[in-house]
């Protein structure tokens, strides 16, 4: 029993290791930002970065998810002659869950790698420890406008995918559907409520959040040259994608749990 148990408890202390040394990462980054020198113009690159250049994969993802959604669910309320609520199911999906966790799922992907890859080629490079000879905090100037970043940029890409999903799950009920325009959007509003989106957007902060710590930490703590630099890209998307979907679950129980 020992030696079955033995595996079970270093694998559960190294992952409670690997929590605190990010939770650790985290306070030290943002510690930073209380105390000068700040870097706007890096923080306004970065958002550029994650919310403009970003908006292409989202709106598209978004746009065919909310069609997909649209049709699926009137499949299957079809056999229930409940083809009304199709609507509501398309913009209250789209808010709650599909905007947040597809927009956090494909900035993973995008910039959580591309974060990763950069810092760390840095690190492998030694250019962070040439900014900490030259006086200059690795954490303040890389890592906290990323995060700054993250935690602004994300709600927008939301708030967009939100609005392109109930497009392409409207077009889809007008145009093949053959719902009626007019009575399709009045559904989409009328049950629509304020703390839906509000919702979203909560969540999209806290994704965008852990998507560029996941994609800094990982960067920031990589060895071993190239092959380093690859495996901590990997980790990098993998570990932000299912925290994504972990957190995704825990805020929707505090929000909508009765």
């Amino acid at each position: 029993m020992t030696n079955i148990l033995a595996p079970l408890g270093a694998t559960f202390l190294a992952f409670l290791a690997v929590a605190g040394r990010i939770v650790m990462f985290a306070g030290q980054s943002l510690a930073a930002g209380f105390t000068p020198p700040y870097y706007p113009r890096r923080i306004l690159r970065q958002i550029v970065d994650i919310g403009y250049f970003s908006l292409p994969v989202v709106g598209l993802t978004a746009l065919f998810t909310g069609m997909v959604l649209a049709l699926q669910s009137y499949t299957g309320f079809a056999r229930f002659n409940a083809e009304s609520a199709v609507a509501t199911v398309v913009v209250l999906s789209a808010t709650r869950e599909l905007g947040p966790v597809i927009a956090g799922l494909m900035v993973a992907g995008r910039v959580g790698a591309a974060m990763a890859a950069e810092i760390g080629t840095m690190r492998v490079t030694d250019q962070i420890d040439a900014l900490t000879t030259l006086s200059t905090d690795p954490l303040r100037y890389l890592v906290l406008p990323r995060l700054i970043a993250g935690l602004v940029a994300l709600p927008f890409l939301v708030l967009v995918a939100d609005i392109v999903g109930v497009f392409g799950g409207f077009l889809v009920g007008a145009y093949k559907l053959n719902f009626n325009p007019a009575s399709y959007l009045s559904q989409t509003t009328e049950h629509l409520e304020t703390m839906d989106v509000v919702s979203g957007l909560i969540k999209a902060s806290v994704f965008g959040f852990v998507v560029t710590l996941m994609g800094c930490y990982h960067g920031y703590q990589s060895r071993g040259g190239a092959a380093g630099v690859g495996q901590a890209t990997t980790y990098a998307v993998v570990s932000a994608s299912i925290l994504i979907l972990l957190l995704d679950y825990i805020l929707t129980a505090v929000f909508f749990a009765r």
